[in-house]
Order: structure tokens, then sequence, then C-alpha cells
């Protein structure tokens, strides 16, 4: 058989790389006769400028920028020449990644995205035709204030965090016109991880507030200071003579003020709402797992194969919101190509995964107590678990 081992990073544990060369392995073990062929993918998240680079080429070019609490931060902007002329990638998990922030420290009410508006303006500055933001795997959570500010809006405010957002005034967005307007030269893209909203029961503050650091009283605040800061941003959008046409009013249709509008967005909760930020911008927003799988060619890898193996550290609701394992499904679904998952855990049921394409779950660590061993060795657990897959799929 035919088989194609295109894994997402599996958690802060293995890249997507070290995860395919994992999964290869045991499948090579388990059905020795199969052709292997491996593409490791991302979605905007960690590891997103290693996929793209590994697959496409480039030149590097290092930057430093402000972390999210502010320390000086080593990053990268990838640039590929293309037909249409050259692109940037930028990973905002190299800026403001939650990797960045010490357990004891994390805080989003104080965790700024700053330094993704600088690593953005560097970009910029380098004169791509398009720039392509990944977003995903932040320590922040204030709505992409602090990427306004590392673009060039001066106001303090927007770079303290989420938590001080609800003092924010109009006059602290004085110049988001003509920074709209230098970034409306080049076209901007937010390839994001997850395809929520900025407010609501699964945007960005109530959904991942919590796993960066946040009490729930801390979320429900933040929910509201980002609602502010919505309000806010969808005023001086709404002003400035520039309005995209997800924000023009339908005729004999009620609509929703366009702060509201953009914060609806799917994708505006990514990153902290820095997918927001961006969308206000300008920037178009899609899926990142859909961006990375056209830049590689996943399309035509899958039709190639007879069998699709994918994974991530966890299979669950997030999972079919806009990840990799829900973009190969959808691949094999439109290609007529079998998709088994195999994640550190499976925590959907088999109706869910199975309405998304998923052909199959399977899961390193099937009980609780088997976490810690999958922990302590990650790539060799994962190995023995797609070995024991491969002797049930293999013809």
């Amino acid at each position: 058989m035919r088989i194609l081992v295109a894994p997402d990073c599996f958690g802060g544990t293995l890249t997507a790389r070290a995860a395919a060369d994992a999964m290869a392995a045991g499948w090579r073990r388990g059905a020795p006769h199969d052709d292997v062929a491996l593409l490791p993918l991302a979605d905007g998240g960690p590891g997103f400028l290693e996929t793209l680079h590994g697959a496409l080429g480039g030149e590097l070019v290092p930057v430093t920028v402000a972390g999210p609490l502010g320390e000086p931060t080593p990053a990268l902007v990838l640039l590929v020449d293309a037909s249409g002329g050259r692109v940037a990638y930028l990973e905002s998990a190299q800026a403001l990644g939650l990797h960045l922030v010490p357990a004891e420290r994390r805080d989003p009410t104080r965790t700024t995205s700053l330094g993704l508006g600088e690593l953005l303006a560097a970009a910029l500055d380098l004169g791509p035709a398009r720039v392509v933001v990944g977003l995903g795997g932040s320590a922040t959570n204030d709505g992409g204030a602090g990427v306004l500010a590392g673009l060039g809006l001066p106001a303090p405010v927007l770079r303290g965090g989420g938590g001080g957002l609800g003092a924010a005034t109009a006059e602290d967005l004085d110049g988001l016109a003509p920074l709209r307007r230098r970034v409306a030269a080049v076209d901007l893209v937010a390839a994001v991880d997850v395809d929520v909203p900025l407010l609501g029961l699964h945007g960005a503050s109530a959904g991942f507030a919590a796993q960066k650091g946040a009490t729930p009283e801390q979320a429900q605040d933040l929910e509201r200071a980002l609602g502010h800061l919505a309000d806010l941003v969808g005023a001086a959008v709404a002003d400035d003579g520039l309005r995209r046409d997800l924000l023009a009013p339908q005729p004999g249709r009620r609509t929703a003020t366009p702060g509201r509008a953009l914060a609806q967005v799917a994708g505006a909760g990514a990153a902290g709402g820095a997918g927001f930020a961006l969308a206000a911008l300008g920037a178009r927003v899609l899926g990142g797992a859909q961006v990375v799988a056209d830049a590689v060619g996943l399309g035509a890898a899958v039709g190639a194969a007879d069998l699709v193996v994918t994974g991530e550290g966890a299979l669950d609701w997030q999972s079919l919101h806009g990840k990799v394992v829900h973009a190969v499904a959808a691949a094999g679904l439109e290609h007529g190509v079998p998709v088994v998952a195999v994640a550190g855990q499976v925590l959907l049921g088999r109706r869910e995964w199975g309405a998304a394409g998923i052909a199959g779950a399977y899961a390193v660590a099937e009980r609780p107590d088997q976490v810690a061993a999958s922990l302590a060795d990650p790539a060799g657990t994962l190995a023995a678990r797609t070995e024991r897959v491969a002797r049930t799929w293999s013809r």
C-alpha cells in the first residue's frame, strides 16, 4: 500500500517532523511491505514556519522582538519567491508563544502581542507582495491590541495586555487609518489555527484564557475588555473610508456594528484575538492548516495515496475547528482516500470524528494511567501505537 504520513506537531513533545518520523518508523515495523511517504503539516501555531521552510525553502531573516512579557525574543521571517512576487511568512508563536512564559508567570491580563506587531513591521519593511501570519499557540489575550502598538500606534494601554483594555479610548486608536492604508499595499493573510470568533463561549477569553493562566473571573474581565476594544476598533474602521466588503451593510438586512462584525469572523479569536486585529487591518482570515496544505501540495499527495495517517497531541473539539487533522480528513473525503488519526489522546467520540471524515482514531494513551509513559517517551510510544495501527489497516 501507498501510505502518506501527514501529522501536526504533538503539543510540546514532538515537532511535526519528529512525529512523522516516529509514525513512519512504527508503520514500517508493522507493515514493512508498504511504501511510506512523509508530509509534516502545521496549522497557524507552533511549527508553522519550520514546516513551510522544509517544504518551500526560502531565506530566513532573523528579527528580535518583544516577547509576551516584554523580554527581547528571537524570531524569524521566511521569505519565499513566488510567481506573484515575494511572500513573507511569520509565526506568531515565535513572538507570543505560551512556551515563552514560565507556568508561574502566566497571566493573560498582562501578556502582550506587541512582538507580533514588531515582527509584522519588520516583514513589511522587506517589501513582500504578500505576508502570511500564522496565528496560534499564544500566551496572550489582548485582542491584538499589542499588534497595533508594535506597528506604530503609541498609546501605552495597547501594549499592556488585555487586562487594561477596558480603559482604552477612541483617541488611543488615532493613527489606525494610516496604518490600514500602509498594510493595504500588501496581500495580508491571517492563517489561524482555530476558526473561533473573538467573543462568546468559544472565543478567545472563554475558550482559551484558562490554559494561559487566567482565573474564571479574569476570563470574564478579559471578555468585557475585548468587547470594548472591538467597539472602539469598529468605530475607527467605519470612519476611515477603507471599509472592507465584509463590513458593508447589505440592503434590507440588519447588520452588526463594524467592530462586532469583525469580532464574529471565524478565526478572529486565534492567538488571543490577534486574528481580530489583523482582520481590522484588512487581512484575509484563512484556516492555517489549509494554507499550509495548499502550500505543500497536500491534495496531490493524498490523491496519490491508498491511506493517510495523520495525528496530533490531542484529538478534541479544537481538532474539528480548523486544525490539521480536519484539513487532512477533508482532503481524504475529496479524493476518496481513507484517513486514520493517531493522537496522544482521543477525547472525541466515534460519532464526532466519524462525521468529520476520519475512518479510525487511535490514542497513544488509551487510559489516564498511560499518559505519563507517553510523555516520558513520546516518539517511542507513538511509533509503537502506529505499528499496531499498521497491522490493522495494511493489506
